[in-house]
């Protein structure tokens, strides 16, 4: 099973919010899914709905907001473990002398909606930290005193 850290840690944020032990689990090709019934998901959740979420618009509640502002780190670091990545990028310049590589990390977010991209690049300035939208899907983080950042607080999918 892929991810055993990150599936620990959402299972038990789940039990924290919604006050209750009965979390399921069920092995699905290519990724866990984790459930637990509530009827007040919803208030919890209002940007769940029915849909494609690229489709419909997503945004955080004014309640949400605060939360945000005080947790930044935490919304990016959530992001980036469901959306994201960090890998090693590997340029090949040319040069007058020949050929010169350059390998350096990056964290990079993928996601199709707009207003989720909006809600991430916004984290990411409050945090002061450098990005550039590398695709219309596509937000990479590659200065490397912004990716010693996000090192401090995102860690490694495990």
């Amino acid at each position: 099973m892929k991810y055993p850290d990150i599936i620990d840690e959402i299972a038990t944020h789940i039990v924290i919010v919604r006050g209750a032990e009965k979390v399921g689990f069920t092995l699905n090709p290519g990724c866990v899914e984790i459930s637990a019934f509530s009827k007040h998901w919803p208030c919890l959740f209002p940007q769940h709905g029915p849909g494609r979420k690229h489709a419909r618009r997503i945004e955080l509640a004014p309640w949400q907001r605060p939360i945000v502002a005080v947790h930044p780190k935490a919304l990016v670091r959530g992001l980036i473990h469901s959306d994201g990545n960090r890998h090693f990028n590997e340029v090949t310049r040319k040069l007058p002398s020949g050929p010169k590589r350059y390998r350096y990390s990056r964290y990079m977010f993928t996601n199709a909606s707009t207003d989720i991209l909006g809600i991430f690049t916004e984290a990411l300035d409050t945090l002061g930290v450098h990005w550039t939208q590398t695709t219309p899907r596509t937000i990479s983080v590659a200065r490397r005193p912004d990716v010693a950042f996000l090192d401090t607080f995102v860690g490694p999918k495990s």
